[in-house]
């Protein structure tokens, strides 16, 4: 017998017992589709989070100032104002920083009209922009001659447009901080949340000498809240790290025995934190689902070695008329392959379908790729072989006699 009759045959006796092939079939198909809708799951989060970290811009790390303590209570770290505008410049001076964005922010109730929106403001320099590989969708961005001339003027994010404006055009209207009037001068692409779920896009930019004067006061002269940081390249931002923590404990006067009255922290870090998240819930999603396909596999090995005991007798007419024990063999294999990759073939449907309702009815975009296709088809034709090797050789093993005589 050819390949392909020895399939014809197989198909032939899983018709005979279209039922119990398909309750064969069902531990499979659940077992494939767990399996190729878990990894799409995981594998979407994986894309998700790359898109957010790319999204906070690259070779990225922020300085924040340190704590403070009142009456023996310790706040935590950003509550002291020791970073200043000075500690910012002298960071702009170090080759390996390409960019250097001090940074002041306070949320504030801004009104336009009759249309009022609670948003966060933020006082930066140009190079903000760069570090975060933000442009303008409508309009432009201020620059140093904004800075110097301390301008009235905003960038806003596309969920402040949005909710202050509809869908009207926010290019040179008036929106007021702080009872303040200031001209909106550009719309920010849409940037979406971060790593956190915060919404970048609901954000007011104005300049960062107009916000120290006018709208963020400190009591420390040139006190800053953060800074943001972007090394020169991707492999310079650990020794970005070790110079602007080395030149602030210079600068702060903080002895070798003593605590930095600051924190570097370093968003690659965090990306590759969060990528580790992604790939062990991967594997945590794809070992559910592999638990299904073992329990379908044992499945498929109990009702081979029932079809085997129940066609004993057909076994032994075979072997009568010259069949070999290697064509015995070599037929039950196959139609425990058959079986599996039947059923994989469903289960890959419906993990399809499951990812479409996903993708329609929850903010997360699933798609089923074609590596999990292909592992999904590669793992049931494997479980054919391991689990139905045995009931196989079993039948193989029967002496034609005997086989004849059993009723």
């Amino acid at each position: 017998m050819n390949f392909w009759q020895v399939c014809l045959e197989a198909f032939r006796a899983m018709g005979m017992n279209r039922l119990r092939a398909g309750l064969t079939m069902l531990g499979i198909i659940i077992g494939v589709g767990a399996v190729v809708l878990m990894l799409a799951i995981g594998e979407s989060v994986r894309e998700d989070i790359n898109r957010r970290i790319d999204t906070m811009g690259s070779n990225v790390m922020v300085i924040l100032p340190g704590s403070s303590t009142s009456n023996g209570v310790r706040a935590g770290r950003g509550a002291a104002q020791t970073l200043t505008l000075s500690d910012s410049a002298a960071l702009a001076q170090l080759p390996v920083f390409a960019n250097i964005a001090p940074i002041v922010q306070q949320p504030f109730q801004v009104a336009s009209g009759a249309n009022n929106w609670n948003a966060s403001v933020y006082g930066v320099g140009p190079e903000y922009f760069n570090i975060k590989d933000w442009t303008a969708d409508k309009g432009s961005i201020f620059g140093d001659v904004e800075m110097r001339s301390v301008s009235r003027v905003a960038v806003v994010g596309s969920t402040v447009a949005s909710n202050l404006f509809g869908e009207a055009d926010p290019i040179g209207q008036t929106i007021r901080i702080r009872s303040r009037p200031f001209e909106i001068i550009g719309v920010l692409a849409t940037k979406g949340s971060d790593l956190g779920g915060g919404d970048q896009d609901d954000a007011i930019f104005v300049p960062l000498s107009t916000a120290r004067q006018q709208l963020i006061r400190s009591w420390t002269p040139g006190s800053i809240q953060y800074i943001l940081a972007q090394a020169a390249s991707a492999d310079q931002v650990q020794d970005a790290v070790y110079d602007a923590t080395q030149l602030l404990r210079v600068r702060h006067r903080i002895r070798e025995e003593q605590e930095d009255d600051f924190t570097v922290r370093d968003l690659a870090s965090i990306a590759e934190a969060a990528q580790g998240i992604a790939t062990a819930l991967t594997l945590l999603l794809g070992a559910i689902g592999s638990i299904s396909l073992l329990v379908g596999g044992i499945g498929i090995m109990n009702i081979m070695l029932v079809s085997v005991t129940e066609r004993t007798r057909e076994i032994g007419i075979r072997m009568a008329l010259g069949a070999k024990r290697r064509d015995v063999l070599l037929q039950f294999l196959t139609e425990a392959i058959v079986i599996c990759v039947c059923g994989g073939a469903i289960g890959v449907l419906l993990a399809y379908l499951g990812s479409v309702a996903i993708t329609k009815f929850s903010p997360m975009e699933v798609g089923i790729s074609t590596s999990g296709i292909v592992i999904a088809f590669s793992f049931s034709a494997m479980i054919g072989i391991f689990f139905g090797f045995y009931p196989a050789r079993r039948a193989a093993g029967l002496k034609p006699v005997e086989a004849l005589r059993y009723e």
